[in-house]
């Protein structure tokens, strides 16, 4: 596949996107979504990959929607008395609802700035190892926009919503120790060790049981919007994929034979 606006590569079970407009600190553009969405359909639809890093060029992750002189809405909603909420409705929401429901573990590399929309790409995936330089927050309205993306459902559950309230309305952006400690980051290592950290991440991720991985993921988001009852049934009803797996027969002779596992995902 040809991208113009992200790099998109698969190695050793794990696939890494790169945003890949350095020059605009990775700001978001109707073709980066679409791309975006591309890889993360290629990834999921390929059973070699078992976890997927999210990450941008340059210095920066992504600094939200893309708002130069020269941007314009789509010419399919321009003129359109909704073209705003269609754009964001076919467009970044449909990038959102991808990466919450994917199934396989998603890093979020945060090597840069990392606000607004940016943010909440980031809180879209399951972990975000952020780099010390980083920094985190909400500018939406410093430029009288809004967190229309995701980020006023997303923010108040990572943060609580006193948190996310400042945040949003004083438009403060976080250093990522800062960050960490609100509940937006899960990890933060120094600059040098960055990448190596996100891959040793993202390698013992992949090198676990992949379909044990994807129905606890699954089950625990699921399982947020349920009760105690329907959680466990829910947990019941996945045991009937879970415990037939060849992986768990590997799992257990492993164990006896105290060696190291060779996960399939069969």
């Amino acid at each position: 596949m040809e991208f113009q606006q992200i790099i998109y590569g698969k190695e050793n079970h794990i696939a890494t996107i790169t945003l890949n407009r350095p020059e605009k600190l990775n700001a978001y553009s109707e073709v980066m979504v679409h791309e975006i969405l591309s890889a993360l359909a290629d990834a999921r639809d390929d059973n070699e990959i078992r976890v997927v890093i999210l990450t941008g060029a340059g210095r920066g992750f992504c600094s939200g929607g893309d708002i130069s002189t020269d941007f314009q809405y789509p010419a399919r909603y321009r003129g359109h008395r909704m073209e705003s909420m269609l754009e964001m409705r076919e467009n970044m929401h449909q990038l959102v609802k991808m990466l919450r429901r994917f199934d396989k573990p998603t890093i979020a590399a945060v090597n840069g700035p990392a606000v607004a929309g940016g943010l909440t790409l980031a809180l879209c995936c399951d972990f975000r190892i952020a780099a010390q330089s980083a920094r985190l927050g909400d500018t939406s309205l410093k430029f009288a926009l809004i967190p229309d993306e995701g980020g006023a459902y997303l923010f108040p559950q990572f943060m609580g919503l006193q948190n996310a309230l400042k945040m949003s309305l004083f438009s403060e952006v976080y250093p990522a120790a800062q960050a960490k400690e609100l509940g937006l980051v899960t990890e933060v290592v120094p600059d040098a060790e960055f990448m190596s950290a996100v891959r040793a991440w993202a390698e013992k991720l992949a090198a676990g049981p992949p379909i044990a991985i994807r129905l606890t993921k699954r089950m625990m988001y699921k399982q947020q919007a349920m009760d105690l009852e329907n959680a466990l049934e829910d947990a019941a009803m996945a045991t009937l994929v879970s415990n037939y797996c060849e992986d768990v027969k590997e799992g257990t002779a492993a164990f006896h034979e105290k060696r190291k596992p060779n996960f399939t995902g069969r």
